[in-house]
């Protein structure tokens, strides 16, 4: 399942813009599936500046832990406490409630350096 309104990073995260606003950040249901069953999420605070590609947190799963990079330059703005009681979410809705934090952008405009859905879905049936 991969939802063509959303945007995409080589590394399995996904993006949903906003004009201007803060976007969503969230792993893949690719991602998510190829980690198995998530039992922790270590986010950044709200406040903290992220640079594209960097790591901004991690992932661990019953499998291996994993980072999560920033798609964007931005500041975060917030993020998805309910995962600290409840990281199974990102198994469970990785699009909706697994949601994982809000990234003010530097500059909108690196919003068209992601993948859109079709480049991801070349990416992922490699």
């Amino acid at each position: 399942m991969i939802p063509d309104e959303l945007l995409y990073t080589p590394e399995h995260e996904w993006v949903a813009p906003a004009d201007g606003g803060p976007v969503r950040v969230g792993i893949t249901d690719y991602a998510q599936d190829a980690l198995g069953d998530i039992v922790y999420a270590q986010l950044p605070d709200p406040g903290t500046a992220v640079q594209a590609g960097e790591a901004m947190g991690e992932v661990e799963s019953t499998k291996s832990v994993s980072e999560i990079y920033s798609p964007v330059a931005g500041t975060i703005v917030s993020r998805n406490d309910t995962l600290a009681d409840a990281p199974e979410l990102i198994n469970a809705d990785p699009y909706g409630a697994g949601w994982l934090v809000e990234i003010q952008p530097a500059d909108p405009a690196a919003l068209e350096d992601l993948l859109d859905a079709d480049g991801y879905r070349e990416l992922v049936e490699k």
